[in-house]
């Protein structure tokens, strides 16, 4: 593993500084994953939680999205257009950025169409997954994502998912490299490895009850 890899773990999976906690994340994804707005109270029963630890839990993420009822309609995996599209089961969906295409859809036990574009160039970018997360096509080949840990804790839209991008290449990515010498850039096999190994630790930390049935826990 390298050190963007670790570093990117102990970002993503440190509730103190990412502000997503497993045991409420996982659930919410499952419930968004539905393709329709959460109410705290759908998400305290999928979960197990008392609808004030539920919602305390989602204050947490400054940057959740709501709608006018006051439901969640997005925490990294959201019903607002991005340029992360996230198709699952006929449902558009989309993602705050190109790592979550990579391991939602372990954590949802569901097969995922993803469709991104290259910041730049707009080359449009295309990967497909099973339900256990195994990716199962990729186009172009050649394609890359971009990484870039942040020094200081901040809301995790905004200080992580926004950097957080596909390439088409390599030498497309290179400007933002080069923009952001602190970052790094991963083929989708490495990226993928990466997000295999925030699942297992989000689903090692999500209470049994709250587990889809049959999904497997990544090793």
């Amino acid at each position: 593993m390298t050190a963007i890899d670790e570093k990117t773990l102990a970002y993503l999976l440190s509730p103190s500084r990412s502000g997503l906690d497993p045991s409420l994340f996982v659930p919410l994804l499952r419930l968004l994953a539905e393709g329709e707005p959460v109410t705290v109270a759908e998400l305290a029963t999928a979960s197990g939680q008392s609808e004030d630890e539920a919602r305390q839990g989602l204050f947490a993420v400054s940057d959740a999205e709501y709608d006018d009822d006051g439901r969640v309609i997005g925490l990294a995996l959201t019903l607002r257009p991005t340029s992360h599209r996230f198709t699952v089961a006929g449902r558009q969906l989309y993602t705050w950025c190109a790592l979550d295409t990579l391991f939602f859809p372990s954590l949802i036990g569901k097969a995922a169409t993803i469709e991104s574009t290259s910041p730049g160039s707009g080359t449009p970018i295309q990967v497909t997954t099973g339900a256990d997360g195994t990716i199962t096509s990729m186009q172009p080949n050649t394609a890359v994502l971009s990484l870039l840990i942040p020094e200081h804790d901040g809301p995790v839209r905004s200080s992580f998912c926004n950097q957080v991008h596909y390439f088409a290449s390599r030498e497309e990515a290179q400007p933002w490299l080069d923009a952001h010498p602190d970052g790094e850039v991963l083929d989708i096999a490495a990226a993928h490895r990466v997000g295999a190994a925030i699942a297992a630790s989000m689903l090692s930390e999500t209470p049994p009850q709250t587990r889809a049935n049959g999904l497997p826990v990544l090793e």
